[in-house]
């Protein structure tokens, strides 16, 4: 997939405790798997070129589920999702090399790890030989301790470097495909996440796409005073500004607005 226009990965919780409710297909829904084909239907036909699937949240504090739980969650819908619309990849949100190999043989196409390999050492290895793209992301701590007083010298000179190393390992175990984010929301302050974003186009010189996920976070939120219910126009603020600074996909709840902000900005940056 090209992505000199940039994309839009709609997000797919199959989970009970994501923060933002309206992602979330969790166990009080009937009929699991049939809701979430038909979410994945809406977000690919407001314009989504990749949908996130998810069996674990990874909010502040959230409780951590098995690896087999997530197995349970996640595999059923990525199989009927990946049968009812063959010519969108699905990734996986997760940090387990077992769910990303489950995920993977139930027809997911990209992992998606928030902790770049570091809290599953068999990580790596193990999307190297799925031989799929890799997302790696940022991350001080982990979900249960990420927001427990974070500090950096120079948060993007340091996310930089991070994502630098967690390339190439990736790369020189034989991972040919990796795309970047910069973890806005994981062990980052307000102050932090937006010094990252103000320099966003920075990352520029990994020479790799760098995915961002601003999607209706406390980074928007608490400082407007309101909800993540109340955080789309917040959302697409930021999202703009990073579409502008150079992110190549937005990871978002909110499909059909995220297009708009691709296609609105792309009026600025082609000449």
């Amino acid at each position: 997939m090209e992505l000199d226009t940039p994309k839009v990965m709609g997000i797919l919780n199959a989970t009970d405790d994501s923060f933002y409710v309206g992602s979330r297909v969790g166990a009080a829904v009937t009929d699991r798997v049939s809701a979430a084909v038909e979410r994945a239907a809406a977000m690919i036909g407001a314009g989504a070129s990749f949908l996130d699937i998810g069996g674990q949240s990874t909010r502040p504090g959230s409780v951590v589920v098995s690896a087999a739980e997530e197995i349970n969650r996640v595999c059923p819908i990525i199989e009927a999702i990946s049968q009812s619309f063959p010519d969108t990849p699905v990734s996986v949100d997760t940090y387990h090399s077992s769910v990303a190999k489950a995920a993977v043989a139930s027809g997911a196409a990209l992992v998606n790890d928030i902790s770049s390999g570091t809290m599953d050492p068999d990580m790596i290895p193990t999307v190297a030989t799925l031989r799929v793209p890799y997302i790696a992301m940022h991350m001080q701590g982990t979900p249960q301790t990420m927001q427990q007083h974070p500090h950096y010298s120079d948060v993007t000179k340091e996310v930089i470097q991070y994502l630098a190393q967690a390339t190439y390992t990736a790369k020189k175990a034989g991972i040919h495909d990796v795309i970047v984010d910069p973890g806005f929301g994981f062990g980052k302050n307000k102050s932090h996440n937006y010094q990252l974003l103000d320099q966003l186009d920075l990352l520029s010189i990994l020479n790799q796409p760098i995915l961002v996920g601003l999607s209706r976070k406390s980074m928007i939120y608490k400082p407007l005073g309101i909800t993540a219910e109340q955080a789309l126009g917040g959302t697409i603020a930021l999202n703009t500004l990073a579409v502008y600074k150079g992110a190549h996909i937005l990871r978002v709840h909110d499909v059909a607005e995220a297009m708009q902000v691709v296609r609105l900005v792309s009026l600025i940056t082609t000449p």
